[in-house]
């Protein structure tokens, strides 16, 4: 008998950005994204949802009045938004970063890089989940290696923009938005090439283990 696929998990993103805010969470909604998505991604052992939550507190979730303000806060965050972004585990279904709008202006510039950077830096933190180092797969290393360099290049644009002593002229301005949706496009790429080298080689490890086992005679 033919099993029915299940829905895709959507996230209440509106919901989402309210709790956030009622809860206070230092940490903006499109650095949780990559930084759920790295975790969801990464080979350490010692990854787990509730974990990752718990961090974006700084390590304790924030006090609460009642239990169903905790069930929500975990409903929300854990089975929405992490359980939605597991399915860019597939080729199919590949993670975008966020599209803000933002002004031609030097502040619109320094919005669009900072949020890149933060997302980066996010995608980072949730791979390694508190690991100094990590054994990830050939393709994935090369492609976080990739990324450390778009990183950089995102920060230096920062600096340059936040600077007021800095000269940005409106076309120059324009040019370099251009660079950034350019270095979007990539960091897209590289992203997607971590979670699916990661995915494939702990796919074939839990294979591995699982033929590996006793034999009955």
């Amino acid at each position: 008998m033919r099993q029915e696929r299940k829905p895709p998990v959507i996230a209440n993103e509106k919901k989402i950005l309210a709790l956030l805010e009622t809860d206070a969470c230092p940490v903006p909604f499109h650095e949780i994204r990559t930084r759920f998505l790295g975790n969801i991604a990464t080979p350490a052992m010692s990854a787990s949802p509730i974990s990752v939550v718990k961090n974006l507190w700084g390590g304790e979730l924030p006090e609460f009045e009642s239990l169903d303000a905790v069930n929500e806060l975990i409903g929300v965050l854990v089975n929405g938004l992490w359980n939605s972004l597991t399915r860019h585990q597939k080729r199919s279904d590949p993670f975008r970063l966020v599209r803000p709008t933002v002004t031609p202006t030097r502040d619109g510039l320094a919005q669009l890089a900072l949020i890149r950077r933060q997302e980066l830096d996010g995608f980072v933190e949730g791979l390694f989940s508190g690991a100094e180092e990590l054994d990830l797969p050939t393709k994935a290393s090369a492609a976080l290696d990739t990324l450390g360099e778009v990183c950089a290049m995102i920060a230096g644009v920062h600096e340059v923009a936040i600077d007021p002593r800095k000269p940005a002229e409106l076309s120059d301005i324009a040019t370099t938005m251009k660079h950034l949706r350019e270095l979007t496009r990539i960091t897209e790429i590289e992203i997607n090439r971590v979670v699916l080298d990661c995915t494939r080689a702990r796919r074939q490890m839990i294979g591995s283990a699982s033929n590996s086992g006793p034999t009955r005679h």
